[in-house]
C-alpha cells in the first residue's frame, strides 16, 4: 500500500521526485502571491511572519536596497512620495493616458516624456516595468529561499482584459527580473483551474474577477479538461482602489479637508478609507464602521457604502451583460459563477452578481489565493511535470488586430475573441507600377477607419521586385502566442524578401478607450460600413485615374487621335471632381465605370501597339523561338 505524504499548508515539502521546479505568481495591484505544486499538493508560500499576501509596494530609501512588500508598506503613510503602490494600474500606460485621466495616488509622476510614463522618487525616476520587476524579484527570491533551490520557470497571471501593451509590459518586467516566463495566464482561467472544474464532463462558467486595480469577466466552456474561453470583457482601470478613492473623497468632503498637494494627508485618508472598506467587505461583519480621523468620528453605514460604490459595481454588471452576449449564450446556460479577487468580498458585489446570473456564486476558495493556486498548477504542467491536472487552455484575444490598407481603411486579420494561440495570413499587393517597398501599419480596434483605431507599430518591407501595380504578392502573417503577444511577418512571394516585427507598444489602452472602441463598433457599424464602401470606391477611382493618366503620357499620341484623347481627359476630370468634392458613392461608382468603359478601346489599341512594337524587325522563326 502506498503512503501519502501529509504536510502542514505552507510548510516545506521534500522534492525528491521533482525533476523541475516552477512557480505560479499572481502579480496583483494590491497584493501578490507565489505558489508551487509538489507531490499532489499546491502550496501558497508564506513569508517569515506567516503571511501569504505580499503587498505590491516598493519603497525607495535614502540608500541601500529597495524595500518590497511588508517592509515597504510601513512607509506608505510616512513617506508616500517614495513608496509606490498599485503600480500594476500603470503597466503599459503612457504619459498621455494619465494626463487625460489622473490617478489619485500620492506619489509623483514624471511626465517629461510624452510617451513613456515614470514615477519620480528620491532615487531617480522609474518606469512601471522597473518597479514591477522589483516585486517579481522579491517573489522569486521568496520562493527560492523557501524551496532551497533555483526556480526553472514561472507562470504569471494577467487580467484577461489586459491589452497588447499591458501584457508586453508584464513580460518585460519578468524578463528584467531574470525570470524564465513559461506563460502569461489569464486570471479567470487560472481561477477555473484552481477550482478543479476540468474534472467535470462539460460545464459553462462565468468568472467574475474584481481585484485591486482591474476587473475581468470571462465566459468559459470546459469539456474534459479543455478550457475554451468563449468571450472576455471587463475594465482594465476598475478595482478595489476605486472603492478606496470613493470612500476617501467622502471622508474629505465630510471633514472639509483641503488636501491639495499634501501627499502625507492624501496617503493617510486613502489608508483610512482602505481599512474601512476591508471591514465592511468582510462577509462576517454586518455592522456599520466608525472612522476615527483627525480627532473626529464618522460612521460609514452599509447603505452609504453601497451608495458610494453603486456606480462602480454597476460598471462591472454592464460588462458582464456585454460579455455574455458576446459569448453567444443566454444567462440560463451558465452552470457556475466564480467570484475571484479580494474586492469580490464586497457584499453589494455578491448581491448584484447573484441577481444578474440567477445562481449563488461560488467563493469557497479564498478569492485572494485562487488565481495563484491555478497559476502554480499550470506552471507545474508547463515545466514538464505532467500529471492528472493536465489541461488544454484556449484563451481569447480581447480586441481585433489588423493592417492599414489604401484609403485609411483597416483590414482585420485576427478578430476580437479569436482563440489564442493563433496564426493568420492574408495576401496584399502593390498600388503603383514599379513599387519596391511597402509600409505596414499594425492597428488594434473594432472600427473600419485607421483614425478610429489604436496604432501599435509601423515597419517596412523593402526589396520588392519592380512590377506592374497589382502583380506583386505580399503575404502578411499575424501570430498571437499563448501569452497574447503579437508578431507580424511580411514576405514578397516571388523573391522571398521577408521582414518581421514583434509588437512592443510603449503604452496601453485605457479602459475608457477599450469601452469606447467596442461601443462605437456596435453603434456606428452602419456608418462604418457605408464609409468603407465609399473609401474603397475612392481608392478604385484613384487607381484608375493613375493608370490611365500614365498610359496616356506613354502611348496616348501613338494610338489615339486628338478628339479621343480629349474625351478621355474630360472623363478623368469629371471623376476627379466627384472624387475630391463629393461623398456620393453612387455617382462616384457610375463615373468610374464610365471612365473604365471609355478607356477600353485605348487599352486594346495600346496592347496591339505594344505587341507590334515588340515583333517589329523579327522573323517568324525568331518569334517562335
Amino acid at each position: 500500500m502506498a503512503l501519502m505524504q501529509i504536510s502542514e499548508p505552507g510548510s516545506r515539502v521534500s522534492n525528491t521526485n521533482q525533476k523541475k521546479r516552477a512557480i505560479g505568481i499572481d502579480l496583483g495591484t494590491t497584493n501578490s502571491l507565489v505558489g508551487f505544486r509538489a507531490q499532489n499538493e499546491t502550496i501558497i508560500i508564506n513569508d517569515d511572519f506567516g503571511n501569504v499576501l505580499v503587498p505590491s509596494i516598493v519603497h525607495f530609501p535614502l540608500e541601500g536596497k529597495y524595500l518590497v512588500g511588508k517592509s515597504a508598506e510601513i512607509f506608505r503613510e510616512s513617506d508616500p512620495k517614495n513608496t509606490v503602490a498599485s503600480v500594476k494600474r500603470l503597466l503599459g500606460r503612457g504619459a498621455e493616458d494619465v494626463v487625460e485621466q489622473p490617478l489619485s495616488y500620492p506619489y509623483e509622476l514624471d511626465l517629461s516624456d510624452e510617451r513613456f510614463l515614470k514615477i519620480r522618487t528620491r532615487r531617480g525616476s522609474f518606469s512601471p516595468v522597473e518597479i514591477s520587476s522589483e516585486i517579481l524579484k522579491h517573489l522569486q527570491n521568496k520562493a527560492q529561499s523557501f524551496l532551497e533551490e533555483q526556480v526553472d520557470g514561472v507562470v504569471i497571471t494577467v487580467p484577461a482584459y489586459f491589452d497588447e501593451a499591458q501584457r508586453q509590459a508584464t513580460k518585460d518586467s519578468a524578463t528584467l527580473a531574470g525570470m524564465n516566463v513559461l506563460r502569461l495566464l489569464n486570471e479567470p482561467t487560472a481561477a477555473a483551474i484552481a477550482y478543479g472544474l476540468d474534472n467535470n464532463e462539460e460545464e459553462t462558467i462565468a468568472v467574475y474577477d474584481l481585484g485591486g486595480g482591474t476587473f475581468d469577466i470571462s465566459i468559459l466552456r470546459i469539456v474534459k479538461g479543455v478550457f475554451e474561453v468563449l468571450a472576455t470583457g471587463g475594465d482594465a482601470s476598475l478595482g478595489g482602489d476605486d472603492f478606496d478613492f470613493a470612500i476617501a473623497d467622502w471622508i474629505s468632503e465630510s471633514l472639509s479637508l483641503k488636501i491639495g498637494k499634501n501627499t502625507n494627508l492624501q496617503a493617510s485618508v486613502l489608508s483610512t478609507a482602505r481599512i474601512a472598506k476591508e471591514k465592511l467587505s468582510n462577509p462576517s461583519n454586518h455592522d456599520d464602521v466608525n472612522i476615527e480621523f483627525m480627532s473626529k468620528t464618522l460612521t460609514l453605514t452599509r447603505e452609504k457604502f453601497s451608495k458610494l460604490t453603486e456606480l462602480l459595481v454597476r460598471r462591472t454588471i454592464k460588462a458582464c451583460r456585454r460579455t455574455v452576449r458576446d459569448a453567444g449564450i443566454g444567462f440560463e446556460e451558465i452552470d457556475n459563477v466564480l467570484l475571484v479577487g479580494g474586492s469580490s468580498r464586497n457584499f453589494n458585489v455578491r448581491k448584484e452578481v447573484k441577481k444578474l446570473f440567477g445562481i449563488d456564486p461560488k467563493y469557497d476558495l479564498d478569492p485572494d489565493k485562487v488565481v495563484a493556486l491555478g497559476a502554480a498548477l499550470q506552471a507545474d504542467v508547463l515545466i514538464g511535470n505532467k500529471g492528472a491536472n493536465d489541461s488544454l487552455l484556449l484563451d481569447v484575444i480581447p480586441l481585433s488586430l489588423g493592417l492599414e490598407t489604401m484609403g485609411g481603411l483597416v483590414e482585420k486579420i485576427i478578430p476580437r475573441n479569436a482563440t489564442i494561440p493563433i496564426s493568420k495570413s492574408q495576401e496584399f499587393t502593390t498600388f503603383k507600377d514599379g513599387q519596391t517597398a511597402m509600409k505596414l501599419h499594425i492597428l488594434q480596434g473594432e472600427r473600419e477607419l485607421v483614425s478610429d483605431c489604436r496604432s501599435l507599430a509601423h515597419f517596412e518591407l523593402r526589396g520588392i521586385p519592380p512590377m506592374v501595380a497589382g502583380s506583386a504578392k505580399i503575404s502578411v502573417s499575424f501570430r498571437v502566442d499563448a501569452d497574447g503577444l503579437l508578431g507580424v511577418e511580411a514576405q514578397e512571394l516571388s523573391s522571398g524578401k521577408k521582414t518581421s516585427i514583434s509588437i512592443k507598444p510603449s503604452f496601453g489602452l485605457t479602459e475608457e478607450e477599450i469601452t469606447r472602441m467596442l461601443r462605437d463598433s456596435f453603434e456606428k457599424a452602419e456608418i462604418d460600413h457605408e464609409q468603407r464602401l465609399l473609401t474603397e470606391s475612392q481608392v478604385e477611382a484613384d487607381r484608375l485615374i493613375h493608370d490611365i493618366q500614365g498610359a496616356l503620357e506613354q502611348d496616348g499620341e501613338n494610338v489615339l487621335d486628338e478628339q479621343e484623347i480629349k474625351m478621355l481627359q474630360l472623363n478623368i476630370k469629371d471623376l476627379k471632381v466627384v472624387r475630391e468634392q463629393s461623398a456620393d458613392r453612387n455617382l462616384l461608382v457610375n463615373l468610374t465605370e464610365k471612365l473604365m468603359k471609355s478607356s477600353e478601346t485605348f487599352a486594346e489599341r495600346r496592347m496591339n501597339f505594344s505587341i507590334k512594337k515588340a515583333l517589329s524587325g523579327k522573323s517568324l522563326d525568331e518569334v517562335e523561338t
